[in-house]
């Protein structure tokens, strides 16, 4: 799937997991072209971290690799509200921990032509879940 080269318009469903809060975590990224043909399917252990912590590693990943694929406009879709409200503006990122992924983000997302935020439900990112439960579970 990634072999080939992407392209220029994509959407990013990404979602992290931690069983416990912190627990073991991990990341998933699951990547369609604007025709919902699969561009990509990425599951990745983080070890011990929170779920908000796995949420943004899962974008700041999803964004480092359209990054080094050359994307120009990217639909990114998490069923995380947090995330998505902050990096909106609409809400401040207080922990320390979370604020240098935040910045990461904030980063990558200003080196795309366009950078659309959406909040999905749970059932419209099952894909995203489902890597990276089996991240998680040592499937990948």
């Amino acid at each position: 799937m990634s072999s080939q080269k992407w392209p220029k318009e994509i959407i990013v469903y990404t979602d992290g997991a931690s069983r416990g809060n912190p627990g073991p975590a991990s990341i998933g990224v699951y990547i369609t072209d604007l025709n919902d043909e699969p561009v990509l399917e990425f599951g990745e252990k983080l070890g011990v971290q929170t779920n908000n912590f796995a949420e943004y590693s899962a974008v700041k990943k999803a964004l480092e690799m359209a990054q080094e694929q050359a994307v120009e406009r990217i639909t990114l879709r998490s069923d995380s509200q947090l995330l998505i409200r902050q990096m909106n503006g609409e809400y401040k990122v207080k922990s320390e921990v979370i604020r240098p992924l935040f910045m990461d983000c904030k980063s990558l997302a200003s080196s795309f032509k366009e950078l659309e935020l959406e909040h999905v439900r749970r059932e419209f990112n099952k894909k995203a879940d489902e890597l990276a439960n089996q991240a998680l579970d040592g499937l990948l």
